[in-house]
């Protein structure tokens, strides 16, 4: 009987049972339940590109669509029930990719099938969903990652070497700004599903503002105090387009967020503001066609580095890694569900 000391974390020993009882795989088999626009290149073909990965069947309602994505990606098999990919005696772990009202059942349903999960993020529309996924995880014994890419992506590894590295010295306030157009579909929920709250959890805050508050909490750790303010300005749907957050980390760093998805196409702004005693770290984080920018007394300095073809492809290695016993993902259930805990915080649902 394992006991938890103050060396060994709760996410350390959840990792160390699945590691005794989940015997690490040699081959992982992927089945995708929701082969939509996220798995024709961020994600879908990374599967079959990684060593010891391959990808061997699909899911979608839509049977046509299912066929039709396995015989663009020579994928051999395909479901229009998602029961049946679990089920599949071939498939040993499976990658959940549909939009977050349905994350939950299918995440409780893999676990029960005692298979290993790759849910897309926001990991749930809730905090408590996210809950519910991580202790069936545990219960049933099997590991749960979530899809915060951003966390193997070079372009951020390498605002994360900077950090690290202390050539901004002590590190003060974090400010980041998200500016954007709203979209023609965005004035009705049913072409667009990221602004109906049933679906999605909320509106286009939830979908951008879960990948950088991740990030956030990748580099500087836990939020531990969380102001924030939200408004529906225009009106084209029932979810926010409007919000402002004030944030402490553990560490005592203090920062705040402002995502606007009302401006003119002309005034769009993606920018996280690093400021230090000894210089600023200044990068987008959906466009990496901006470099990283790094000033100091000294010098200025830019770091162009691309994404590659297949985003989710640096994270979807460490996955196989793990799950065959050599390495760890950065992004698991319980640091996925911290993203949404910080947006049900903003938005003053709990």
């Amino acid at each position: 009987m394992f006991r938890l000391t103050p060396f060994l974390t709760h996410e350390l020993y959840i990792r160390l049972i699945v590691f005794l009882y989940l015997k690490p795989m040699n081959k992982i088999k992927w089945g995708i339940i929701g082969c939509g626009d996220v798995c024709e290149v961020k994600s879908g073909p990374a599967f079959s590109k990684i060593e010891h990965s391959e990808l061997v069947t699909v899911m979608r309602r839509n049977a046509e669509r299912a066929e039709d994505y396995a015989y663009r990606h020579q994928v051999p098999v395909w479901y229009s029930d998602a029961d049946d990919l679990i089920n599949d005696p071939e498939v040993n772990a499976v990658y959940v990719a549909t939009p977050p009202n349905s994350h939950l059942e299918y995440v409780l349903k893999v676990a029960q099938a005692g298979k290993p999960i790759y849910v897309e993020k926001p990991m749930g529309r809730t905090y408590a969903e996210c809950q519910q996924m991580i202790e069936a995880c545990e219960k049933a014994g099997v590991p749960l990652f979530v899809a915060y890419y951003r966390r193997q992506l070079p372009y951020f590894l390498k605002v994360k070497e900077l950090i690290e590295s202390g050539i901004i010295g002590t590190i003060t306030v974090v400010n980041l700004t998200l500016l954007k157009s709203p979209k023609i579909a965005d004035a009705d929920p049913n072409l667009n599903w990221r602004v109906n709250p049933e679906i999605s959890g909320g509106g286009h805050f939830h979908d951008l503002a879960s990948h950088q508050l991740d990030l956030l909490a990748y580099y500087f750790g836990d939020f531990v105090d969380i102001v924030g303010i939200a408004s529906n300005a225009l009106r084209q749907n029932a979810a926010e387009d409007t919000v402002t957050a004030s944030f402490k980390f553990e560490s005592g760093l203090i920062g705040s967020g402002s995502w606007t998805f009302t401006s003119l196409a002309s005034h769009q702004k993606d920018q996280v503001q690093i400021i230090g005693d000894k210089g600023t770290i200044t990068f987008c984080c959906f466009n990496d066609t901006t470099p990283i920018v790094l000033e100091t007394d000294s010098k200025r300095q830019e770091f162009s580095i691309p994404y590659p073809q297949h985003v989710q492809q640096p994270l979807i290695q460490t996955i196989v890694d793990e799950l065959r016993g050599i390495g760890n993902c950065p992004s698991t259930g319980h640091t996925g569900a911290k993203a949404n805990w910080v947006m049900d915080k903003v938005l003053g649902k709990i």
